[in-house]
């Protein structure tokens, strides 16, 4: 949980009571960040009772380190699609993120969230033959797309792939604008499930005729096999002051540069993603390129990113589990949750309504996995149940590492993380360390 976030400046977020009674309610939703409260909004608009549970401040956990693009340009991602989806997947891929795009967009008009509409441009420095890859997929899936020379970079590349018509916020301006009609409860972390509802660390129990785990990465231990088929990838922000502001938003498409994009008079770098608990470079990484390329900006604020990684590249968005009636997920937006969030809003209002949208099926988490990749996830996490010196997580057990630039205890297996004194910090764990490292 972050204490302190970037957007919160400039927003004027509620704060809520913790839930102290048992209640009943028709859609209970797990997690305050932008998946959850999207969720509750369509829900609530359609006519259901909601209730929302967040386990700290709302939008203070991951939505708390966006970078709030809102693009269908996400990485060079449907050359890799295709192959494994066909061309028909990886056009459904596309109209149901445009889809999504359009539909965030427009609630963002209604609401003052220094909505700007910009182009997304994914640059390549190296290979031009991945950009024509990449090119000729979205040509044939029907995407407009074109290739452009981006001269504004203050670094070299072959050239970009341009989305135009993309757009970018202030997302706990415009999440704060979306909580009428929602009964909210802050402080109120939910530690399990039962049949018809869910109950907080404080014994309180939600009867709920659906529920909607929208927790990051799901926090039941192993129903749904999410610890086995989805990992945790940790970036970092630099914000400046005094640096040239690019007019376009930009992201390496490989996903090994820096990210930039504007807000007012600020400049956000961002990038340096590594698997969390595991060694990088961290904000070193983000500071040596600043100071190269921008010598007379100033650093005035970082913060730090974590995103869900499936192992397909496609979101977890549906029914949690076979057998787990009443149950959803949405999670493993990659690093695209902004059109990720409002995709999986919009598909489990339908389903919760009895309307089967024509993309779920793409995006069902009992979908088959990448046998291959499946089994590297796999290995990955059982290597660190080995190494006997480390403090463990509660979560299921994986060996911790110690984050020396953030201070923390960070689980390489899952992604969640601990503060030095075991204080709970980030999920899927549930609780703090049992004991001090």
């Amino acid at each position: 949980m972050n204490e302190h976030v970037f957007w919160a400046t400039d927003a004027d977020l509620p704060q809520f009571d913790a839930l102290e009674k048992d209640i009943k309610t028709d859609v209970l939703v797990i997690g305050g960040g932008i998946t959850g409260l999207l969720v509750a909004r369509l829900c609530c608009d359609a006519g259901f009772d909601v209730t929302l549970l967040e386990a700290g401040r709302l939008c203070h956990g991951q939505t708390g380190g966006t970078t709030a693009k809102i693009t269908t340009g996400h990485g060079f991602c449907y050359t890799d699609i295709a192959k494994r989806f066909g061309k028909d997947g990886a056009r459904l891929f596309f109209e149901a993120n445009q889809m999504a795009l359009e539909q965030l967009v427009s609630m963002a008009e209604r609401v003052p969230c220094c909505l700007e509409k910009k182009d997304m441009l994914l640059y390549e420095k190296k290979d031009i033959r991945v950009l024509e890859r990449e090119l000729a997929v979205l040509h044939k899936i029907g995407v407009r797309a074109d290739f452009v020379y981006p001269g504004e970079l203050p670094f070299s590349t072959v050239g970009a792939i341009r989305y135009k018509h993309q757009a970018q916020f202030q997302p706990l301006m415009f999440l704060s604008a979306q909580l009428k009609g929602i009964n909210i409860y802050e402080n109120s972390p939910v530690v399990g499930l039962f049949e018809g509802g869910a109950v907080t660390a404080d014994g309180v129990r939600v009867q709920a005729a659906r529920t909607v785990v929208a927790t990051h990465f799901p926090f039941l231990r192993l129903r749904g096999g999410y610890a086995f088929k989805m990992y945790q990838s940790r970036s970092y922000v630099l914000v400046l002051e005094k640096a040239p502001l690019p007019q376009a938003m930009y992201a390496d498409g490989a996903g090994k540069g820096v990210a930039l994009r504007s807000y007012g008079d600020l400049l956000l770098v961002s990038g340096a993603a590594q698997r969390t608990g595991t060694r990088g470079e961290g904000y070193r990484a983000l500071e040596e390129f600043c100071r190269a390329r921008y010598a007379d900006a100033r650093v005035v604020a970082r913060f730090a990113a974590q995103d869900c990684m499936t192992l397909d590249g496609m979101p977890y968005i549906g029914r949690y589990a076979r057998g787990l009636r009443g149950v959803y997920v949405a999670t493993g937006y990659e690093k695209w949750g902004m059109t990720g969030a409002m995709l999986a809003a919009m598909l489990l209002r339908d389903e919760m309504g009895g309307h089967t949208h024509p993309y779920a099926p793409l995006f069902a988490p009992t979908r088959p996995l990448p046998p291959l990749r499946f089994l590297r996830e796999t290995g990955a996490v059982l290597r660190h149940y080995v190494r006997p010196t480390a403090p463990r997580c509660p979560h299921l057990g994986c060996a911790l590492r110690y984050n020396q630039q953030e201070h923390s205890w960070d689980c390489p297996c899952h992604g969640s993380r601990f503060a030095p004194d075991g204080r709970w910090l980030n999920g899927p764990a549930v609780s703090d360390l049992s004991k001090k490292p």
